[in-house]
């Protein structure tokens, strides 16, 4: 038998590790095993709720690695398209979590409902599981102890988008991070003695934290490294609307294009500024080299 969480689990923050933490005390001592049923793509993109502003704070692979970090037993991915959106919470109980996948247990979030019954209440919602055999379990809401904020997947985009580095992380209980491919720039930096990896994300849907300078810890080929990453629009050097990721990592001067590139951020610095010269920026772009290297050596903040 198993016990299971049914949801999209973005970010996998400590309000969804309320539930993780119960799946895995329940199937421990039931002698089950422990699952996740996760969608892929989110709901929002496939029924155009505002898809075209939205934005993800874990890819697929992430969010996969983070549910078995936490300790559950396997994950599945149930693709959402309109076919699967119309099915009722009966539907969807009986046809995957029963027939397909044998669960006898359902840990619900405090505010999670699933199916296209959407007038439905989760006291409902739970009475169709019982009728259907399965035992659901509801997990209250989870605050933060420090801020006494109720702890949403849309609050902690709301933070990155606002450049609330330290919130976001605090709230999903790890430093947020982007991965992806090593491409080449404009080579502006290196002409300044500052040369810069640029990155291309692997998921173009991952949220990007507002347009700043961040201490960032960066992983590649195997290897950690400290660094500064700046997110914009180069207003000094650039005339376009495009926003780059472009990451200077300390005390390395080596060709990584084609590489993949995964960035911690820490905290943010600063904000992008339009300098009056190329001379000025050089100059701040040591200084936040050196206040990077600081940062991040003085408070001992090592990668997790």
């Amino acid at each position: 038998m198993v016990v299971a969480a049914t949801g999209f689990f973005d970010g996998v923050h400590k309000g969804h590790r309320a539930v993780l933490d119960k799946i895995c005390a329940l199937s421990k001592a039931q002698g089950d095993k422990s699952a996740i049923f996760t969608l892929w793509p989110h709901p929002r993109t496939v029924l155009q709720q505002d898809a075209a502003k939205f934005r993800l704070l874990n890819s697929l692979e992430e969010k996969v690695a983070l549910l078995k970090q936490y300790g559950i037993d396997d994950v599945y991915t149930l693709p959402f398209d309109k076919e699967f959106a119309s099915q009722t919470t009966e539907e969807y109980f009986r046809e995957y979590l029963i027939k397909r996948y044998n669960v006898n247990t359902l840990v619900i979030g405090y505010d999670h409902r699933v199916g296209k019954d959407i007038n439905q209440t989760q006291d409902e919602m739970m009475q169709i599981a019982r009728s259907l055999g399965i035992n659901p379990v509801r997990v209250n809401e989870y605050t933060e102890e420090d801020s006494g904020l109720i702890i949403s997947s849309t609050k902690i985009r709301e933070m990155l988008q606002e450049g609330d580095i330290d919130s976001a992380n605090s709230l999903l209980g790890y430093r947020y991070g982007l991965e992806g491919v090593v491409v080449e720039g404009m080579k502006i930096g290196r002409g300044m003695g500052f040369p810069t990896a640029n990155m291309r994300l692997y998921e173009p849907l991952k949220v990007l934290p507002a347009d700043g300078v961040y201490a960032v810890w960066i992983e590649s080929s195997g290897k950690v490294y400290r660094g500064i990453t700046n997110i914009g629009k180069r207003p000094t050097i650039s005339y376009n609307n495009e926003r780059t990721i472009e990451t200077h990592i300390l005390n390395f001067d080596e060709d990584i294009y084609g590489l993949s590139i995964k960035l911690e951020f820490v905290s943010k610095m600063r904000d992008e500024v339009a300098f009056a010269s190329i001379d000025e920026l050089k100059e701040q772009l040591f200084k936040d080299r050196e206040n990077s290297y600081l940062y991040l050596h003085e408070n001992n903040i090592t990668i997790r």
